[in-house]
């Protein structure tokens, strides 16, 4: 016991508590936030290996407030006004109308359903109009739904978090007032010019490293720890201006860098999305471990309606009616409505301000604790659980990734699609020329013509859609770079290459190479000329995986394997899948014999000239519609 009560080891078990609960709603696909939840309070009430307000002490507060500070600008760095061009009217109505609606209906339904005074209950409500972006983040990453909903309910998060911590600190100011009478227009300047000078800070730093960055002024290693000082620096100096202002800072100084871009900019929002997985992993399993059976304690039975309230009747209400009108399908804004989950922002700012208006003799204020905490356990409980079936049912839902992406239209890429099709799977072909599409579209293939480097991080292409991305240019160095860029965003384990010359065959160190004896991409489009085809075989117990490469001839080998659920896993130079009993082989083979092969290039043959005459029937049809002379048949 005297080692659990190093803080090192407890910060130790914080780091493991947090990360491991990500893994595990990764492997589960349940709500990471839910999970950490739970570790922190059987780490923190339940077992007491963790008691933050007495192993941190002092250090608590300015932790928690940092982590919040480095969160909020790693939100504001996704951003990008590009999103805005079909969600800004949905964001902007939410903003401008939804908060004082949310603000006013929270106020009463803390007011005469929890039954706490109306100056608490207003700051109260202040802070509720929050959805935290440190909650709806990780919940949007399980869920495939429009971009529309995902851009709406991302900007939301990130814009009102500050807005919700500066509508408690001017309702703080009005109840705090101890003079004869209640300057209000004195209070609201006073804050409208702390907000606004807050803001002027976050676009200055945002614009000044913006310009630097690109003239060479800061060597490449110095960019993310330069980067993350400066936004602590920032929300400092914002905050002694004015408590919570900071929050201000640091989500414009975000938004600026999202919108001018620089070399770095996706190694450092790369960086910033690592660090900011870290702190929210850490954060919610300290907020969570600093209740005590003395709050939960607190927490009375009326406030139990007063989150059914919040949740069935506030929220709801809120966003219909910001909505209406909007143009929005209402399929997707009754999705909105149901998603809005609180995390650290309201945690932190209510713990803040129930300390000072408990110190001010405020009755009711030393319920902001447990009610918040309740807030945010039942939000995140079940819209977290609720918000894949509410999709779903909704219709919004578009399914489990299940495509198949091929960067590089050719020969030998268009027929796998084109075998892969036929197993049910979805295919695009992804090429920058639209002449080397045209075989794929001949195929009746989904194509996409553009620079999937550029497009990948945007809207033009969902890579949430695909659950396996083929890089099969015969640039060699145009592979390993997609492969590289695009690594993070879709996982390095389901992006293969196709090798372009021997030489490299070996070194794609950041992607792995296709199918286990490594063919070029000259090797794969000679046998494909030479008439080679895909063809599937079917593992059961009597003809198992070691009696499939016994026949299998010289040079013939599996490409992929097709699982019973329809995940498709591709044999690499440095790894294969296994193969069970039910899955199915997909193998890149010879013609078994050259009259085989002729009689494929006499069927081709005649598709082409059947295609012919049903193109030339067409014609005729036309022609005898408009009255004109028939085609020569010749």
């Amino acid at each position: 016991m005297v080692l659990l009560d190093s803080l090192m080891v407890k910060i130790a078990m914080i780091g493991v508590l947090g990360i491991g609960a990500q893994w595990v709603a990764w492997r589960t696909n349940l709500p990471a936030i839910a999970l950490m939840l739970v570790a922190g309070l059987v780490a923190g009430p339940a077992l007491g290996l963790i008691e933050p307000e007495r192993d941190f002490g002092t250090l608590l507060e300015p932790i928690v407030k940092l982590a919040v500070a480095v969160i909020l600008f790693e939100g504001g760095l996704s951003l990008n006004f590009r999103e805005l061009r079909y969600a800004g009217w949905g964001v902007a109505r939410l903003v401008i109308i939804g908060v004082p609606i949310g603000w006013a209906l929270g106020t009463a339904a803390v007011h005469y359903v929890a039954g706490l005074p109306i100056s608490v209950s207003a700051l109260f409500g202040g802070i509720l109009v929050v959805t935290g972006p440190t909650v709806i983040g990780p919940m949007l990453r399980t869920l495939r739904v429009p971009n529309r909903v995902r851009d709406i309910l991302k900007w939301e998060g990130i814009v009102n978090d500050p807005i919700g911590a500066l509508l408690a600190v001017a309702i703080y100011a009005f109840i705090s007032y101890r003079g004869d009478s209640v300057d209000y227009a004195g209070i609201g300047f006073e804050v409208l010019g702390a907000t606004f000078l807050a803001g002027l800070i976050g676009a200055a730093l945002g614009y000044a490293l913006t310009w630097a960055f690109p003239r060479g002024l800061v060597p490449e290693y110095l960019k993310a720890p330069l980067l993350l000082i400066t936004v602590i620096f920032g929300f400092v100096v914002a905050d002694i201006i004015m408590h919570e202002t900071g929050l201000v800072t640091v989500t414009v100084m975000g938004v600026v860098m999202a919108n001018k871009p620089i070399h770095s900019s996706r190694a450092l929002h790369r960086f910033k999305e690592d660090l900011a997985v870290l702190l929210i992993s850490g954060v919610f399993i300290i907020l969570s471990a600093t209740l005590d059976w003395e709050t939960i304690q607190n927490f009375q039975a009326r406030f139990v309606l007063f989150l059914v309230v919040l949740l069935f009747l506030v929220r709801p209400i809120t966003v219909l009616a910001s909505l209406l009108f909007s143009g929005i399908p209402y399929r997707e804004q009754l999705f909105i409505a149901w998603i809005a989950p609180r995390g650290i922002v309201a945690i932190a700012v209510t713990g803040l301000f129930a300390l000072r208006l408990v110190d001010l003799g405020y009755d009711g204020a030393d319920a902001l604790v447990p009610l918040v905490f309740g807030v945010v356990i039942a939000t995140i409980v079940a819209h977290g659980f609720s918000a894949g079936w509410v999709a779903r049912r909704l219709g919004i839902d578009m399914g489990k990734g299940e495509g198949i992406l091929f960067v590089g239209a050719n020969r030998w890429t268009i027929d796998l699609g084109k075998f892969l099709k036929g197993l049910g799977y979805r295919v695009v072909v992804s090429d920058t020329s639209k002449f080397a599409l045209r075989s794929a579209r001949r195929q009746e293939l989904e194509i996409h013509q553009g620079e999937i480097l550029d497009e990948a991080h945007g809207h033009a292409m969902d890579m949430n859609q695909f659950q396996h991305l083929i890089i099969a240019t015969e640039n060699d160095s145009y592979n390993q770079l997609v492969g590289t860029d695009l690594g993070p965003e879709v996982g390095y384990d389901q992006i293969t290459l196709v090798s372009a010359d021997e030489a490299s065959q070996r070194t794609s160190a950041r992607g792995r190479v296709l199918m286990e004896s490594s063919p070029t991409f000259e090797t794969l489009q000679d046998k494909q000329r030479d008439g080679w085809i895909f063809s599937k075989t079917q593992i059961t117990e009597k003809f198992n995986y070691e009696k499939y490469l016994a026949n299998l001839d010289a040079g013939e080998e599996p490409v992929a394997v097709m699982k019973p659920d329809k995940r498709l896993l591709f044999f690499s130079s440095t790894a294969r899948p296994t193969i069970d009993e039910d899955d199915v082989i997909i193998s890149f083979v010879a013609p078994e014999s050259p009259e085989e092969l002729k009689a494929q290039k006499m069927e081709e043959r005649a598709r082409k000239e059947e295609a012919r005459e049903k193109s030339a029937e067409r014609e005729a049809a036309k022609a005898r519609d408009s009255g004109g002379p028939l085609p020569d048949p010749a």
